[in-house]
């Protein structure tokens, strides 16, 4: 009884939330441009402002991650977000043709729900707010339970930038009791007009059948490729620092490494020497049925915790002290190869390839096996494999000399920074970018009249005796002969 009292409280909450947020995004469409940048800027500056507090209780509800990086992270979200928006036209007439007579008007979707996950969750909900808000909408967050308090306080923060900026408090809000009723209900609710759904592939999948227009993202599964030209030890570098920062949560991360079998030697001493630890026969095996629970997705023991932690829960002793990666040969994909899936840990499967053309296989295999439509990574000084590969891979996101966890994400590239990632259809996305503000708003066009109906009609062939005639001066073409021609090539074809 208890439990079914919190599921209707958990639904009659989302009731009133959405509500809420209806009547704040009615306010929020009279404002102009300048008052909801104002509105977006402030978020920001306090996102920034509280960019530690929030990493430290992120990190204490969930045990995930590195404080630190949680900071980053935290302001890459801020004002990273913030300054790559701040100068999009979102509000009223964004574009016009005089020429054409087109005008172009954005038109908010209205209230968004927004599913919050546990790993990126301080984060993801100062980013969504910025760019739901940016687009004129009103979101509603549907926060991962293990991370309810950060989230929570997280709104908190936006919510008093918000008041204080001359916006409705509840332009953001978020669910308090946590229910997947409550959740299956903000999906559904008919004053919710899009799903932005950032989480796990059973939350994602259940946002695209609810009904309601969704922008969901795929597993992140990301293979690096260390091509014959890069400059090893600084790829071998860019690698390990993206797969440990925030010990690996960013989706974007690399979950393997391949190169050609002639420099599998050379790629192994290098990231021994940076600090990687390669597993023997045994502790592969052992770590391997670790890292799947047995339905075959990863198990969340590994998620977010440093290496001595999933050494000790893996019952690897041999594992070093300071060992900044547990790495694993692999040379299968799929079901019973455990180290081809993402693993949101600082874990590397380790692949070779005979040459660039098996390694490009192998690396659409991974992909196409979980991670469609994500990212890959690649380590070269030739931009003929560059091109060969961004070709031919399944990844809306090719990366090229960057640590894959903050280039995927916007942070060292000049990709629009963002913290949900499209996967294309490849992915079942219903976007291959970076989202953004204009991923949640219509265009509405208004279109004034160039011709007559008239105009094209006398631009029709006259086809009545079976010959297509148009109005087209031909005085002075030799008709016959081109009819001679064209049925000449006939017959003789």
């Amino acid at each position: 009884m208890q439990l079914i009292d919190k599921d209707l409280l958990s639904m009659q909450e989302v009731r009133e939330l959405v509500e809420a947020a209806k009547e704040a995004q009615r306010e929020l469409a009279g404002m102009s441009q300048e008052q909801v940048d104002h509105i977006v800027r402030a978020i920001a500056d306090a996102g920034v402002r509280n960019a530690r507090r929030l990493a430290q209780m992120a990190n204490e509800d969930t045990g995930f991650g590195i404080v630190d990086d949680k900071v980053i992270k935290n302001i890459f979200a801020s004002r990273g977000v913030y300054e790559y928006i701040k100068d999009m036209k979102t509000i009223g007439e964004v574009g016009r043709d005089d020429a054409k007579g087109v005008r172009t008007i954005a038109v908010p979707v209205g209230v968004i729900a927004g599913l919050i996950p546990s790993t990126n969750p301080t984060s993801t909900a100062l980013y969504k707010a910025e760019i739901a808000i940016k687009a004129g909408n009103a979101i509603v967050f549907s926060p991962h339970p293990a991370a309810l308090r950060s989230i929570l306080e997280t709104v908190k923060v936006i919510r008093q930038a918000v008041a204080e900026a001359g916006g409705s408090e509840n332009l953001v809000s978020c669910i308090t009791i946590p229910t997947m009723e409550a959740t299956d209900n903000l999906m559904r609710h008919r004053d919710v007009a899009m799903i932005l759904a950032t989480g796990g592939s059973a939350m994602v999948r259940a946002a695209y059948s609810s009904g309601t227009p969704a922008i969901g993202v795929g597993p992140g599964n990301g293979p690096a490729y260390l091509e014959k030209t890069c400059d090893l030890p600084l790829a071998v570098k860019r690698i390990l620092d993206s797969k440990t920062f925030d010990n690996g949560t960013v989706c974007a991360s690399e979950q393997s490494i391949i190169c050609d079998e002639d420099m599998a030697g050379a790629v192994q001493a290098e990231m021994e020497r940076q600090g990687a630890y390669f597993l023997d026969d045994a502790e592969r095996e052992r770590l391997g049925r670790f890292i799947l629970r047995a339905n075959g997705t990863m198990n969340p023991e590994i998620v977010g915790r440093s290496v001595d932690t999933i050494a000790k829960l893996a019952g690897l002793d041999r594992v070093p002290a300071g060992a900044r990666v547990l790495v694993a040969r692999e040379t299968g994909v799929g079901r019973g190869h455990p180290y081809s899936n993402e693993k949101l840990g600082p874990i590397l499967g380790f692949y070779t390839g005979a040459d660039y053309r098996d390694v490009c296989g192998k690396v659409c295999e991974i992909l196409h096996y979980e991670g469609a439509g994500h990212t890959f990574s690649m380590h070269t000084n030739d931009e003929k494999m560059v091109d060969y590969f961004a070709r031919r891979v399944p990844a809306s996101r090719v990366l090229v000399n960057t640590p894959s966890a903050l280039g995927g994400i916007g942070g060292t590239t000049a990709l629009q920074p963002a913290l949900t990632l499209g996967c294309g259809a490849v992915g079942g996305s219903a976007t291959s970018e970076n989202v953004g503000p204009m991923h949640l708003l219509n265009l509405r066009y208004v279109a004034h009249g160039q011709r007559e109906l008239a105009d094209i009609r006398a631009e029709v062939p006259d086809c009545s005796d079976g010959i297509c005639r148009t109005g087209a001066d031909l005085s002075g073409v030799d008709v016959d002969e081109i009819v001679r021609r064209i049925i000449g090539r006939l017959q003789a074809g």
